[in-house]
């Protein structure tokens, strides 16, 4: 039989607010604050909503006019980069206790941990290591955390998810047991990890409403209508998981792909949409070149403005090279948003993806590559690279950069779509 384990699963609160909180000496927990780019209109998603607000039932991804109008509250602009050192410093917390191997990183403000070898070593218990953790995170940070600890990764995801939120403390504890007995009637079925808003209605068209409804339902009708997913659904029902962290961390994907993706500002004629594209080649190029990688295909998926009936446009090229040349790839890329998108109707939504990306070792040449042309083209991608590096990602621009409607030069300020805050 199978050592049983313990798991923590750690959860910085509001993270982004409470980090910009912090940076104005207030306390998270009383204060209102929500991080939202004021420059965007009231339609624009919050990263995030201090403690307090959600005390108040505001949702932490609500729009800024969801967010009821006799409620004064602190509009704080996006600053990506400072919540990367925030999450840097604290994770640097937990390998005091903890070695990167038993620890995965989930998010940027959630951890979880195989905390099995150390209980013994530190003579405490799970409870008392994850409250000497968030306490301090607390002290050197400020920011406050909550904790769900399980004897499998999904129960302890779900006891942080649900069990700590009513804890005084909050910390959740859960075993088989104990989640069969507490949690197997709960509602609504999306407050459970991996279960969104589209598997829940799908269950509830099978009048199933709870985990125990999933644990007594018919497993061919689950594997029916969610086909191998019902597997995970089944176990997690019954509160199993067999995934442990040590196979997180020896997962190999089979295949490897970077990607970049923007929702405009406003939609876009046809011309302007294939500017947008050249640029996230460009970009994506580069990026292959600083991590000493090549392909030998891309995807492209252009979403139009929801007004115009179409949805969008998509397709996939392999080229007969495999490169990390701007120059191929921005060539094929164009003929293949040429090919695809619709000329008439304004684009909305742009997303590339680079696939089969491998290491650089394995370049291809066509019959019309001309290798001393493509070496120099990677020595001036190199060098632009390292400029980049030294004085910013904005030090050094191509011409189409600076055309009306491009928007590589608002892009190179933000992190993951938002303001980094340099």
């Amino acid at each position: 039989m199978a050592e049983e384990r313990t798991y923590l699963c750690i959860d910085l609160k509001s993270f982004y607010a409470s980090v910009e909180c912090r940076e104005r000496n207030l306390d998270p927990m009383t204060t209102n604050l929500v991080v939202a780019d004021p420059e965007r209109t009231e339609k624009t998603i919050c990263l995030a909503v201090s403690p307090s607000m959600k005390a108040m039932g505001i949702p932490g991804r609500c729009r800024v006019f969801e967010i009821p109008k006799g409620i004064n509250y602190i509009m704080a602009p996006p600053r990506m980069q400072l919540y990367i050192d925030y999450s840097a410093e604290i994770y640097s917390i937990y390998l005091k206790y903890i070695a990167k191997e038993d620890i995965h990183s989930y998010s940027i403000d959630e951890i979880m941990a195989d905390v099995t070898d150390y209980l013994p070593m530190y003579q405490m218990t799970a409870r008392e290591l994850g409250t000497r953790m968030m306490q301090d995170v607390l002290d050197a940070t400020g920011i406050p955390s909550a904790c769900g600890i399980g004897t499998n990764l999904y129960l302890a995801k779900v006891a942080l998810d649900i069990t700590a939120k009513h804890a005084e403390d909050h910390i959740g504890v859960l075993d088989e047991e104990s989640y069969r007995r507490t949690l197997w009637t709960h509602r609504p079925l999306k407050d459970f990890w991996r279960i969104g808003s589209g598997i829940a209605k799908r269950l509830e068209s099978m009048g199933i409403f709870t985990m125990e409804g999933v644990a007594r339902a018919d497993e061919d009708a689950l594997y029916r209508m969610f086909g191998i997913d019902a597997e995970l659904l089944i176990d997690h029902a019954w509160g199993r998981e067999p995934t442990t962290i040590a196979d997180i961390k020896a997962y190999k994907p089979k295949a490897n792909s970077i990607s970049s993706g923007q929702v405009l500002g406003c939609d876009y004629n046809y011309e302007n949409g294939r500017l947008i594209v050249k640029e996230m080649a460009d970009l994506l190029c580069l990026e292959l070149v600083d991590k000493g990688l090549v392909t030998d295909s891309f995807t492209l998926y252009v979403g139009y403005g929801k007004r115009y009936g179409k949805k969008s446009a998509h397709g996939t090229t392999t080229m007969t090279v495999t490169t990390s040349s701007a120059k191929q790839i921005i060539a094929y890329t164009v003929k293949l948003y040429e090919r695809i998108v619709d000329r008439t109707t304004p684009i909305h939504r742009v997303n590339l993806s680079f696939n089969n990306v491998v290491d650089e070792v394995y370049q291809q040449y066509d019959l019309f590559t001309d290798p001393a042309e493509l070496e120099r083209e990677h020595r001036l991608q190199k060098a632009m690279l390292d400029i980049k590096e030294k004085y910013g990602k904005n030090a050094i621009l191509k011409g189409m950069n600076l055309v009306e409607g491009a928007t590589a030069r608002e892009r190179n300020r933000q992190i993951g779509g938002h303001r980094s805050g340099e």
